[in-house]
């Protein structure tokens, strides 16, 4: 999938079902997604440790977890109705806006954090 495709098959608010690597099988939100890399950072997923020095903010400092980004060929879209990773398909409404819908059931799929 190229950058310039209009319309993205993950979206922020996806839910998403890890497909390889260390966290294969564990679901979680798409909280950013970053096109030109074709990456996602996903809630829950994918914890690096990063050393923090103390500032006014942060007094303790220390070392943090946080998620980092996956690529998003590693992900797949969850359907809310087959309560699993689908193929997402793009259809066309009768007002002209494109959306995407789930390819075994036709379900519309919508991210919830739009």
């Amino acid at each position: 999938m190229r950058s310039g495709d209009n319309m993205k098959k993950i979206q922020k608010g996806d839910r998403v079902i890890v497909l390889s690597g260390e966290d294969r099988g564990k679901e979680g939100l798409v909280l950013k997604v970053d096109t030109h890399r074709e990456r996602a950072i996903v809630e829950g997923i994918n914890f690096v440790k990063r050393h923090q020095r103390p500032t006014r903010v942060n007094p303790q400092g220390g070392i943090l977890e946080k998620e980092a980004p996956v690529h998003m060929s590693n992900l797949m879209v969850i359907c809310t109705r087959c309560n699993e990773g689908v193929k997402t398909k793009t259809i066309i409404l009768s007002d002209g806006r494109k959306s995407r819908a789930c390819r075994k059931c036709g379900e519309m799929i919508t991210g919830s954090a739009r």
